[in-house]
């Protein structure tokens, strides 16, 4: 679709609906062939935490060949791998991750949480707890099927009052953000003393510096070189816990040896679970 097409739908307000027809009926499609492909490998394995399926294994994901050097040159922890999709419900290692830390690390009942970009089995289980769930993104449009009433919100200007969230999950938000350290410091200010922020972002344990460039504003060239047409950096993991700390975060790594009993639920292994805490004291697990 060329620019002045998408021009033209989105004052007529149909992108949006037109865009998410054609994801979900793609999504249900893929799903159903998922389904019939792994029904061999059903009955023992992984778990999935959402629906409860097992299978022997998961459906894997790799990067695309346009975005593999990034990705796998500067050795960047971005959720590719073996076992990624559910083969049943098509929930995603990054999802289950976080379901799977908020139940043992998070308690939910009667907190106020802020979920930006919200993922569809994520929102559900949260909606299924004792929690008040607030949902955000800058192109509400593409959610308004997972939760009618998402609020419109750029990260760098949240329209929140201060200390309104005991709980923000952005998950894989940062990385999009060119102006990220205004919008670190909203969600720092944004969450309740003694709140915590749920802060997962492709990252590489290996490149001295984050690598990022403000002057690229090209689709290929972020996916060249950062491993997807809207990346806008590939974070060096202790740079990245320099610019939370920057704001007043106190980090708290939960690392692969922390999540070992969450494997079973096929996250992925070396990821790193990053919670900003605004608080000199982390709580006990």
């Amino acid at each position: 679709m060329n620019a002045s097409h998408k021009s033209f739908l989105k004052k007529l307000h149909l992108y949006h609906p037109l865009q998410t027809a054609y994801r979900l009926a793609l999504s249900s499609l893929t799903l159903c062939y998922y389904r019939l492909q792994y029904a061999k490998y059903k009955g023992s394995g992984f778990i999935c935490n959402f629906c409860g399926a097992a299978y022997k294994k998961f459906v894997p994901e790799y990067p695309t060949p346009d975005i593999a050097p990034a990705i796998n040159d500067n050795h960047v922890i971005a959720g590719y791998g073996e076992n990624v999709f559910c083969p049943h419900c098509g929930s995603k290692n990054r999802e289950r991750l976080i379901k799977a830390v908020i139940q043992a690390y998070l308690p939910t009942q009667n907190k106020k949480i802020l979920h930006f970009s919200p993922e569809k089995n994520l929102y559900r289980f949260l909606k299924e707890t004792a929690a008040t769930t607030t949902t955000a993104d800058i192109t509400p449009g593409f959610y308004r099927h997972i939760d009618a009433g998402i609020t419109y919100a750029d990260a760098t200007r949240l329209p929140f009052a201060d200390a309104t969230a005991d709980i923000v999950i952005a998950n894989h938000i940062l990385e999009h953000i060119p102006d990220d350290w205004k919008a670190i410091k909203e969600i720092f200010r944004v969450l309740t003393p003694g709140g915590v922020a749920i802060l997962q972002v492709p990252y590489s344990p290996t490149i001295p510096h984050t690598l990022e460039d403000p002057a690229i504003d090209d689709p290929q060239q972020q996916a060249k070189l950062f491993g997807q047409k809207d990346h806008v950096r590939i974070y060096a993991l202790n740079d990245y816990i320099r610019r939370l700390s920057s704001v007043g975060f106190q980090v708290r790594q939960l690392t692969p040896p922390d999540l070992t009993a969450f494997r079973i639920h096929a996250i992925q292994p070396e990821e790193i679970v990053f919670l900003g805490y605004k608080s000199s004291i982390f709580p006990s697990p």
